[in-house]
């Protein structure tokens, strides 16, 4: 009887331990390697620290031009500088993990790589919707303030609809094309250099060339295919078809295929 208890046991255990980490857990332990790096730390923080510097001189340079200080204008001037930290993060988010050399202990806990991967990707994009909602919150206060101290139309609410989802649009696009180049080259450095260079390049050939820019630019420039949605207005069913094409592109493919070679790579 004992020992049949203790098998009962036993094989309860093992079957405890094979079970999957939940993917709570993994997107949880991910959130928090964020803010464990100094590096981490601190780009999480710029977010904060970025829009309330973006309101003290929206403020500061506008006080002769109350027209400027409503909702929409905090709002998207808080947009650019974490347009520009968003996708460092996503991309540090990645390749953490083989520069620091900390994958093998990783795959060790969870040797199902792609919910590795997905709890990654979940978490970049909680990050995202984080920061766009402390813009926001940011800008409401920066609006309240500017209501009290200058005339109107200062303090206006004046942010529609369109503007925010074309702000929140653009802030995912951006993070997930880091993200892309992140799990493909698996390199901080050369994830950012890329981030940056190859997009900004097929802008200039794009602006270069007449042919290009006619057949392929406004379809595969990320510049172009943005442009519409950093506007107060709805994009278009077009110009939603140009973003999707040029997300396939510059997204779905890198990711594809750093996915594939994440679960492939050795760890060493």
């Amino acid at each position: 009887m004992t020992a049949s208890v203790q098998g009962v046991t036993a094989t309860t255990t093992i079957d405890r331990g094979s079970a999957p980490i939940p993917l709570s857990r993994l997107t949880a332990v991910e959130l928090r390697k964020l803010v464990d790096t100094r590096a981490g730390f601190w780009l999480t923080a710029s977010v904060g620290v970025s829009a309330i510097v973006v309101v003290i001189a929206m403020l500061a340079a506008n006080h002769d031009k109350p027209e400027n200080l409503d909702l929409g204008q905090f709002f998207g001037m808080m947009n650019i500088p974490i347009a520009i930290i968003l996708p460092i993060l996503a991309i540090m988010s990645v390749t953490s993990e083989w520069s620091q050399r900390t994958a093998l202990t990783t795959f060790t806990m969870e040797p199902r790589r792609e919910r590795v991967v997905g709890a990654k990707l979940l978490t970049v994009l909680i990050a995202g919707v984080g920061a766009v909602a402390v813009s926001l919150a940011l800008g409401a206060v920066g609006n309240v303030i500017a209501g009290l101290a200058y005339a109107d139309p200062a303090g206006a609410w004046s942010l529609s609809a369109a503007s925010f989802v074309n702000s929140f649009v653009v802030q995912i696009f951006g993070l997930l094309l880091g993200f892309g180049f992140a799990a493909l080259i698996l390199n901080t450095p050369g994830a950012i250099v890329a981030y940056f260079a190859l997009p900004t390049v097929l802008t200039m050939v794009t602006q270069l060339v007449p042919w290009f820019r006619d057949n392929l630019g406004e379809w595969l420039d990320t510049a172009s295919t943005n442009a519409p949605f950093q506007s107060g207005d709805w994009a278009t069913g077009g110009e939603w078809a140009k973003l999707i094409v040029s997300a396939i592109v510059w997204i779905a493919i890198p990711l594809t295929l750093g996915v594939i070679r994440i679960l492939r790579s050795e760890v060493k």
